[in-house]
């Protein structure tokens, strides 16, 4: 039964337009965003050729728009054979998911170990690590929700009350070129999250060819880089690829590298001066050809013998190369690599820390700062879709508090460790004796920060079960022994 949309006054200020009514709006944006002109405003001195519009250097600069999301054949080639937009693509993904995440809930210890164990046999972790890599190599890609018993109804909404226990198997990760493809059409209902964006997703081996319609709410995003809303709008609503604005900095940086490589080779120059080289240049051929086969011999008996046979008024001279300066610009190429990847030089080309003193903690800090930045705008969402059906699928319910919140990217020190695990039982056994939590909580707490200090560890069901679950508030006076305590004998109380 279809329900009948209330539609607002057209003189309201305050009236949303669907995306499927802004659909011809689109395609006059785009119109006009290939039609537009340049326009000059700002400062010009034609008399001095200084400014916008004169005959100068500066004036000959063009920034176009290449694009590159687009072509996937140079993404590939690059993401396989470069290794530098290997370790771009893959190092930032990998520590998104690296130390993963934990759920803020009042759940029990063992039913968040169940959802861990689903993940396990899922290996939902490598899906995701996966669905990112081929987000930031093309800009975009999707993970279709496999749900047993519903694979004839991919094309519907996926609605919670549907679900089982046991029912997630996974997710089917697709990236934007190869399998998945957006509908034209949007979701218009504005409660929903994916409000504005396809309704509907088509998996099938190619652009034009039959496949299986899958509804929005099946799937999970990755997206890179967004964008602008036409820039979106070109992309089919997926986002940049991350080497968009590393490409030309990575042009500059190999072209440096070939051109060093290449200086070693004339590093030690070989200089003969022969008497009367002009005149046989210009002979024939047969004398031309004559003193290339003197040449050759000479050379053979340099390289066998160390030994140069040459004429009374000839002479011998080596020339070397100094390579000066030319560490300090190919390290000026690699620092905007790493700039503009984001990464540090230590992190990116794997060199050590350069300089007196020199630690790079606050360089690998700045890095995690963007990759903690990374995982709640790219991952968050993700995450927040798949976990409530993971809950379901482990026992049945979602709960109300449920609520995630990611591990720290950078793993501390043993000595860090040692630290950290002296503080949390210092905290811990203040805590327990000030009466606020009982046994089995202070070693359930124990047992959870395992996972950040590694110790812990050997604390079993068993152990938790047996502590006590009574909190015991101090006496006032803490020099005086407890009250069921008289004169080193246990009290009347006690004994009964």
């Amino acid at each position: 039964m279809s329900r009948k949309r209330k539609t607002k006054n057209k003189d309201s200020k305050n009236t949303i337009r669907s995306p499927s009514k802004t659909n011809h709006i689109n395609s006059f944006l785009l119109e006009q965003l290939l039609q537009r002109k340049t326009m000059f405003d700002g400062f010009s001195n034609a008399a001095t050729r200084m400014g916008q519009g004169t005959s100068n250097l500066l004036e000959g600069t063009e920034y176009k728009s290449n694009r590159l999301s687009f072509d996937w054949n140079l993404l590939n080639t690059l993401y396989r054979e470069h290794w530098i937009v290997r370790r771009i693509v893959d190092v930032v993904a990998e520590d998104m998911v690296k130390n993963w995440y934990k759920i803020k809930s009042q759940l029990d210890p063992k039913e968040i170990k169940k959802i861990a164990i689903l993940e396990r046999k899922t290996q939902l972790r490598a899906r995701i690590l996966e669905g990112l890599r081929w987000a930031r190599l093309y800009g975009g890609a999707a993970g279709v929700i496999m749900i047993q018993g519903q694979e004839d109804m991919l094309d519907q909404p996926l609605e919670m009350d549907t679900l089982l226990p046991g029912c997630f198997k996974g997710l089917l990760i697709l990236d934007r070129w190869n399998g998945i493809y957006p509908d034209m059409q949007l979701v218009e209902d504005s409660n929903d999250i994916d409000f504005g964006l396809p309704e509907y997703y088509h998996i099938r081996s190619d652009a034009i060819g039959t496949g299986v319609k899958v509804h929005h709410s099946r799937i999970v995003r990755f997206i890179n880089r967004d964008l602008p809303y036409i820039e979106k709008l070109l992309e089919s609503h997926w986002g940049a690829s991350e080497l968009e604005h590393v490409y030309d900095e990575l042009k500059k940086r190999d072209n440096t590298s070939w051109n060093i490589a290449t200086l070693i080779f004339s590093a030690n120059l070989k200089v003969y001066q022969m008497d009367g080289m002009e005149q046989i240049a210009l002979m024939d051929e047969q004398a031309l050809g004559d003193l290339y086969k003197t040449l050759m011999i000479m050379n053979e008996m340099m390289n066998n013998n160390s030994m140069q046979v040459i004429g009374k008024e000839d002479s011998f001279d080596t020339r070397q190369y100094t390579f000066s300066g030319l560490s300090d610009v190919y390290s000026e190429f690699m620092m905007d690599v790493a700039g503009a990847a984001e990464m540090p030089v230590t992190k990116l080309f794997g060199r050590s820390p350069a300089g007196m003193n020199a630690t790079g903690e606050s360089d690998m800090q700045n890095y995690y700062d963007s990759v903690e930045q990374k995982q709640e705008s790219c991952l968050r969402p993700v995450l927040e879709k798949l976990l409530p059906i993971l809950c379901i699928s482990t026992f049945g319910a979602v709960p109300d508090d449920l609520e995630i919140e990611f591990n720290t990217c950078r793993r501390p020190t043993e000595e860090e460790r040692k630290t950290l695990a002296q503080q949390i039982a210092a905290a811990i056994n203040e805590t327990y004796n000030s009466g606020l939590i009982s046994q089995k909580t202070a070693l359930k707490e124990l047992r959870q920060s395992a996972e950040n200090t590694g110790m812990w560890t050997n604390i079993t069901d068993e152990d938790i079960e047996n502590a006590s679950s009574d909190t015991t508030f101090p006496t006032e006076d803490l020099t005086q022994p407890p009250s069921f305590f008289q004169n080193g004998e246990i009290s009347h109380e006690e004994k009964e």
